[in-house]
C-alpha cells in the first residue's frame, strides 16, 4: 500500500478551474469529484477549484454537480490544464442519485422502490428544532412529535412515538437508544449542518437491510470533509426562551488527511401534555366519564389510582373509586426545559485514491419528554457512539458500537424518571398520623390512597342510607369530604417536594420511578460489489450484539451490573441486470437473518423497472417484497411492575394464561412479524418544467405483534383460579403476543413539482392509506396510527438578485384513530404552515434567516397523550467560510 501512495504521489499533479453559471457567474459550493475515487473539493466563493490528479492513465474524469443545475463531466488530458465547467440550468429533479434503495448508487428515476431524497438546500429550508419533523412536508412521509425534540418516523402507516418499524441511520449507524429500540428523533442523528442529504425509502427493505427495516429505511448522509470544507457557524433566538447554536469545520490537513468537527446545543421550553379526557376502556376498564364524582383515569394526570370495592365497601360493591392524580406540570414542578447538546469529532484519511479510511466519535445529551408505554421525563440522558470504518468505491467494511445512559449512575444526581411511577408512588407515601391494621392484629403506617378511600367509602355508605339509595349524591358528598378531609401530597408542599425527590432517585421496582438506561449495541457489517460483464453482484453480511442494562428498572437484568446479551446476524446478496439498450433493469435481492430468539427467516425482492422515451424520461417500476419484524429488546425481556399489572417479556416457552379476548391472540413465545408487499410506480419528467411520482402498495401482515394482557403466574404456568388472593399467585400479565388475524393495508401517494423558473419552484404531495381488513375483530388494535388522507403544498424561490431565499408550506392531515399502550384516542384533523427566509450578503460571508414553524399556531396534537405542538418562530444568522 505504501509503494502504491508514493507512485500516486509522484504522477499526482493539480488540476485547477473555474464552475460557472450560463451567464458567465461563478458558482460557490459546487462539487468536483475525480470520478471512480474519493479525491474531491468544492468551489470557493469565486467559483474555483484545485485537485490533484493521477496522469497516468490520461485523461482524467472530472464530475461537476450542484443543486438545481446540470451535472457535468469532463475529460482532462493534460497536466496543469485549466479548466471552465459550465453548469445549465436543469428543470428535471428525477436526476438525482441515491444509494439508500439498493445499497449501491443509481438514478432516483430508475430505483425500483419508491424513494425521497432531501438535498442540502432543502434541509437548510426545514424550520422545525428537530430536524425529523421537518420530513413530515415530503410524500408520505408519517412523522409524529411526543414533544419539541422527541419525533418518530414511519411510511405506510402503524406509526408510533417509538418508530419500531423504520430504520433510522446516520452514515449507516443505527441511530437508536438500545435500551429502548427507538429514536429520540434526530438526538444521535447528523447536526443540520453536517447533513448532505437525506434518503427515505418507502416500504419493506428487510432484503437488504435486515429484519426491522419492516416499514421503510431513513438514511442521514453526512458531508465529506475532503469535498466541504470550511467554517459554518448557525446562530437562531426565538420565542419559548428558543437558542439554538451550530458548529460544523472541517479541514483538509493534507491531501490524504482530514479532519472534521461537528456540534451544537439546542434548548427551548417544552410543550406539556395535559389532556385531560378519560382514558379508554381499553387501557382502563373500569374507568369513569369526566363528571363523575367517583373519579376518573384521565390522559395526562399521574397518580389517579382507582381503588375496586369488594363487599367490605358496602354500596361501593364492584364500584372503583379514582384518586385525583397530578398534571405533567406538577410532578416536573415547572421545569420543562428540552435540551440538547451534540459532539461529533471525526477524522478521514485516504489510504489511496480509492480507498478511505474514516474513524469518528459521537456524544449526545439530552433533557426531554418521551411517550412509550409511560410518559418519561430524560434529564442528563444521551450515548456514546463510535465507528470505524474502511470503504473503497465498491466494498465496505464497518464497525461501530452505541452505548447509551440515563444520567450518572449516582442516585442523587440521577434525574431521569417515569411519570406514571412517580404519580402513583406519591399516593402510596406513608401519610401522617394514620394507621391501619396489619392482618396481624396490629397495625401499620396507611398511605395517603388508603385514608382517601377509606375516607370516601365511609362518606359515601352514610350517605348512601341517608338519601334513600340515592348514589350520585352520594358520590358528590363523599368526593367533596374526601378531598377536603383526606387531602392527598399536593405540589408546592415540602412533604411533596421531599416524598418527590425521593422516588425520582430511587430505581428499586416497586417503589422507585428513576430510569436506568446502559444497554450496549454492537454492530459490524461488511460489503462487496462486483460489477461482471454480465450482470451485477451485490453481497454482504453484518452481526449485531445487544447487551441490555437498567439495573431492573426496565429489563429483566439485575442490579450488580450483569447485561441481558441478544444477538442476530444475516446475509444478503442482490443481481442486477439490464438489457434492451438499459431502458429494462431487472432486479433480485434476498437476506437470511438468524436470531437468538427466534427461527431464521429469509427476505426475498424482486423488481423490474422499465425506462421510457427519448432520454429515458419515463421509468414504470414495480416490486415484490417480504420483510420480517424482530419484536423489540422490551418487548422479549422487559420487566416492569406497573402495578395494575406487570409487563413481561415474552420469549421462551410463552404463557400458558388465558384471556378475555379468546383465540385473538397466540400466548405461545413471540415470533417474528412479517409483511409481504407488491407495489407499482410512476416516475418521470411529464413536461420540460413539471416532475410526477406516483405509486400504489397493498400488504398483508401475518403475527402480527400486538399486546395482551390476562391473568397467570408469571412463570408462565397456568394459574390454580382466575382470581387473584392471598393463596393465589396469579395476577394480571401484560406480554406482547403474536395476534392469530391477517392484516392487510394498502395506499397511494402522489407527488408533483412544477418549475416555474429558476428562481420559483412550486410543490404539492398526496398520500392515501387505508386499512382494508374486514374481519378484525371489535377488540383488535391494529395500531395503525395513519391518517387516511394528508396533503402538502409548497413554494420555494429566489428574489433580490437571488440574495433572498424563502420557502413556505401548507400540510394539512386528516383525523384519525391513535392507537398505543399509553393512551388511545382520536385525533383531530391539523393544519400548519411553516415559512422560512434567508438574506445572503455575500460581503460578510454571511446569512441573515427568520423562521416559524406552525405559523398560526394550531394546537396540533400528532401522538394522542402527547403535548400540542404550537409555534416557534426564531431570526438568526448562518456564517458560512469556505
Amino acid at each position: 500500500m505504501l509503494n502504491i501512495q508514493s507512485t500516486q504521489a509522484q504522477n499526482a499533479i493539480s488540476i485547477s478551474g473555474v464552475v460557472q453559471t450560463e451567464a458567465g457567474e461563478p458558482l460557490p459550493g459546487a462539487t468536483v469529484f475525480i470520478k471512480g475515487t474519493f479525491i474531491g473539493s468544492s468551489t470557493d466563493r469565486d467559483g474555483k477549484f484545485v485537485l490533484k490528479a493521477d496522469f497516468t492513465e490520461p485523461p482524467v474524469i472530472i464530475s461537476v454537480s450542484f443543486i438545481g443545475y446540470e451535472t457535468r463531466e469532463i475529460g482532462v488530458s493534460q497536466a496543469k490544464q485549466e479548466v471552465r465547467v459550465v453548469l445549465p440550468v436543469t428543470t428535471n429533479i428525477t436526476n438525482a442519485v441515491v444509494v439508500s434503495a439498493s445499497r449501491v448508487a443509481e438514478n432516483i428515476s430508475q430505483v425500483a422502490v419508491t424513494v425521497e431524497k432531501v438535498n442540502t438546500r432543502q434541509v437548510e429550508s426545514l424550520t422545525t428544532p428537530d430536524l425529523l419533523a421537518g420530513l413530515a412536508r415530503f410524500k408520505a412521509v408519517d412523522v409524529n412529535s411526543s414533544s419539541l425534540l422527541t419525533s418518530s418516523i414511519s411510511t405506510r402507516g402503524f406509526n408510533s412515538s417509538r418508530s419500531e418499524r423504520v430504520i433510522q441511520m446516520a452514515d449507516y449507524m443505527d441511530t437508536q437508544l438500545p435500551s429502548l429500540s427507538s429514536n429520540f428523533g434526530n438526538l444521535l442523528g447528523i447536526p443540520d449542518l453536517d447533513v448532505e442529504s437525506i434518503e427515505i425509502v418507502h416500504g419493506p427493505a428487510s432484503a437488504l437491510y435486515g429484519a426491522n427495516a419492516f416499514n421503510g429505511v431513513v438514511l442521514f448522509n453526512s458531508k465529506d470533509p475532503f469535498v466541504s470544507e470550511g467554517l459554518s457557524v448557525r446562530l437562531r433566538g426565538g420565542n419559548r426562551d428558543l437558542f439554538d447554536g451550530q458548529l460544523r469545520y472541517a479541514k483538509k490537513l493534507t491531501d490524504r488527511l482530514a479532519v472534521k468537527i461537528t456540534g451544537g446545543m439546542l434548548t427551548a421550553q417544552d410543550f406539556l401534555a395535559d389532556n385531560q379526557d378519560p382514558t379508554s376502556t381499553t387501557i382502563e376498564p373500569n374507568n369513569h366519564t369526566a363528571d363523575s364524582n367517583l373519579g376518573y383515569d384521565a390522559v395526562n394526570r399521574y397518580g389517579d389510582l382507582g381503588n375496586t370495592f369488594g363487599p367490605s365497601g358496602g354500596a361501593l360493591n364492584k364500584q372503583t373509586v379514582f384518586l385525583p392524580g397530578f398534571s405533567e406540570k406538577e410532578l416536573i414542578v415547572g421545569d420543562q426545559k428540552a435540551k440538547i447538546i451534540k459532539v461529533n469529532p471525526s477524522v478521514s484519511y485516504l489510504l489511496t485514491d480509492n480507498v478511505k479510511a474514516t474513524a469518528d466519535y459521537k456524544y449526545v445529551n439530552s433533557k426531554t419528554i418521551f411517550q412509550g408505554a409511560s410518559r418519561y421525563r430524560f434529564e442528563n440522558s444521551g450515548s456514546h457512539q463510535g465507528r470505524v470504518e474502511v470503504k473503497g468505491t465498491n466494498w465496505f467494511v464497518r464497525g461501530y458500537t452505541t452505548r447509551d445512559y440515563s444520567g450518572k449512575r449516582d442516585p442523587k444526581t440521577d434525574g431521569s424518571y417515569n411519570l406514571g411511577f412517580l404519580g402513583a408512588f406519591l399516593q402510596t407515601q406513608p401519610a401522617p398520623n394514620f394507621n391501619v391494621p396489619n392482618g396481624s392484629g396490629g397495625t401499620r403506617p396507611g398511605t395517603y390512597a388508603e385514608r382517601y378511600f377509606g375516607t370516601y367509602a365511609a362518606v359515601y355508605n352514610q350517605a348512601f342510607a341517608a338519601n334513600g339509595g340515592n348514589a350520585a349524591a352520594a358520590a358528590a358528598s363523599a368526593r367533596t369530604f374526601a378531598n377536603t378531609n383526606a387531602p392527598l401530597l399536593r405540589p408546592g408542599t415540602p412533604a411533596f417536594d421531599e416524598a418527590r425527590d425521593r422516588i425520582i432517585h430511587d430505581g428499586t421496582p416497586g417503589q422507585g420511578a428513576r430510569v436506568i438506561l446502559r444497554s450496549i449495541l454492537n454492530d459490524a457489517s461488511a460489503q462487496y460489489n462486483f460489477k461482471f460483464s454480465f450482470a451485477e453482484l451485490i453481497v454482504g453480511g453484518a452481526y449485531r450484539q445487544f447487551l441490555l442494562g437498567s439495573d431492573g428498572s426496565l429489563f429483566s437484568d439485575t442490579k450488580d451490573g450483569d447485561r441481558i446479551q441478544n444477538h442476530e446476524y444475516g446475509a444478503y446478496a442482490q443481481i442486477t441486470k439490464s438489457l434492451l439498450a438499459e431502458r429494462l433493469k431487472l432486479s433480485v435481492a434476498g437476506r437470511v437473518d438468524e436470531f437468538k430468539n427466534f427461527a431464521p427467516a429469509f427476505s426475498p425482492r424482486a423488481s423490474v423497472v422499465y425506462s421510457a422515451g427519448s432520454d429515458n424520461q419515463q421509468n414504470f417500476r414495480a416490486s415484490y417484497n417480504r420483510a420480517f419484524r424482530a419484536p423489540t429488546q422490551t418487548d422479549q425481556y422487559i420487566r416492569l411492575d406497573v402495578g395494575r399489572a406487570i409487563l413481561l417479556g415474552n420469549i421462551g416457552k410463552g404463557f400458558d394464561g388465558y384471556t378475555t379476548r379468546g383465540a385473538l391472540y397466540h400466548a405461545d413465545a413471540l415470533r417474528l412479524e412479517e409483511v409481504n408487499t407488491f407495489e407499482v410506480g410512476y416516475r418521470a419528467q411529464v413536461a420540460s418544467k413539471v416532475s410526477l411520482d406516483v405509486d400504489y402498495f397493498r400488504s398483508s401482515y401475518d403475527d402480527f405483534i400486538g399486546t395482551q394482557t390476562f391473568i397467570g403466574n408469571i412463570d408462565g404456568t397456568r394459574p390454580a383460579s382466575p382470581v387473584p388472593s392471598a393463596t393465589n399467585p396469579a395476577r394480571a400479565i401484560q406480554i406482547s403476543a403474536n395476534v392469530a388475524q391477517k392484516v392487510k393495508t394498502q395506499g397511494a401517494s402522489v407527488g408533483l413539482s412544477y418549475t416555474v423558473g429558476a428562481p420559483l419552484i412550486l410543490s404539492a404531495n398526496y398520500s392515501f392509506n387505508d386499512l382494508v381488513s374486514e374481519d378484525l375483530p371489535e377488540s383488535f388494535q391494529t395500531f395503525f396510527n395513519t391518517p387516511r388522507h394528508k396533503y402538502n403544498f409548497g413554494l420555494t424561490g429566489l428574489a433580490l438578485s437571488r440574495k433572498l431565499g424563502y420557502t413556505v408550506n401548507y400540510r394539512w392531515t386528516d383525523s384519525y384513530l391513535y392507537e398505543s399502550t399509553f393512551a388511545t384516542g382520536r385525533l383531530a384533523a391539523y393544519h400548519t404552515v411553516d415559512a422560512q427566509a434567508g438574506y445572503n450578503i455575500t460581503k460578510l460571508r454571511t446569512t441573515l434567516q427568520a423562521g416559524v414553524s406552525n405559523l398560526f399556531d394550531s394546537g396540533n396534537v400528532q401522538t394522542y397523550g402527547s403535548a400540542g405542538i404550537g409555534r416557534l418562530g426564531y431570526i438568526g444568522l448562518l456564517f458560512d467560510v469556505k
